[in-house]
């Protein structure tokens, strides 16, 4: 009679463990934490903070700090920045509140980072087959602090989808928090002046700050206008190169030379 074959001990925990570790459950926790997020924002509804303002409990620098963690927190909950830069003007003043969103936003930032470096990162990377996906991850990787200060200087790429594209990419921690701190601040200052004068809105400041925002908006459109049309038309290039040489002739043979009349061969 055969004998049984006997499995080392701890086999199936240690299965389960890698299971649990694998890249996709990874990406599949991250799913379902960003879906719980999203979900609480719907019916928690933190626009209502504008209409029903700060609780009278929290004043001082403590409300400031305590606006600053929650503004990082509801960031990475897909809540849209803009609201909470106008709250911030509207409760704390331009000083005040300028400083509580820019470290919101930084804050807001990183843990979306470490969310998609930790979770993400493992099961993305090896999709990243695409030309324009490609460009992207590259461009990153080899330039991060550069190209997210230029990512969130222009407000057409949505937040959170930049923090995580980085997040995929091979960016360092501090190019991308130290990008973000600095190209956060022209587009927060401006939604935290026109909230701290939205009472006034005839005032120069407010008047001065609406007009940034519209600029800023047309300004990013443009520049992803140009930039989609110079893409369609290099790959337009780059087709038309690749039928023409399918098409083109294949190069003819080299002639044989004439042997001679009556030249022996060789044996």
């Amino acid at each position: 009679m055969l004998d049984p074959v006997t499995r080392p001990p701890g086999s199936l925990a240690l299965r389960c463990s890698r299971a649990l570790l694998s890249p996709w459950s990874r990406l599949s926790l991250l799913a379902a934490l960003l879906l719980g997020a999203a979900t609480t924002v719907v019916l928690y509804e933190p626009q209502r903070l504008l209409a029903a303002g700060w609780p009278p409990q929290a004043s001082g620098a403590g409300a400031v700090v305590l606006f600053g963690l929650a503004y990082g927190v509801c960031t990475a909950a897909f809540v849209p920045r803009p609201i909470l830069n106008l709250a911030a003007g509207a409760l704390f003043g331009t000083q005040a509140g300028l400083a509580a969103a820019v470290a919101g936003t930084v804050l807001g930032a990183g843990i979306s980072f470490t969310l998609g470096r930790l979770l993400g990162q493992g099961a993305l990377r090896p999709l990243l087959r695409g030309r324009w996906l490609t460009a992207a991850d590259g461009q990153l990787s080899r330039h991060g602090f550069r190209s997210m200060l230029a990512i969130r200087l222009f407000p057409g790429v949505p937040f959170a989808a930049a923090n995580y594209c980085a997040a995929v990419s091979r960016m360092g921690y501090a190019p991308f928090l130290l990008a973000t701190g600095l190209g956060s601040i022209p587009n927060t200052a401006a939604y935290v002046v026109a909230g701290s004068q939205a009472g006034s809105p005839t005032s120069p400041a407010f008047l001065v700050s609406m007009g940034f925002i519209v600029v800023s908006g047309l300004a990013a459109a443009a520049v992803a206008w140009r930039k989609r049309h110079g893409l369609r038309a290099r790959a337009g290039a780059r087709a038309g190169a690749g039928a023409a040489a399918a098409l083109a002739p294949a190069p003819a043979a080299p002639a044989r030379p004439l042997e001679p009349a009556g030249s022996p061969k060789a044996g």
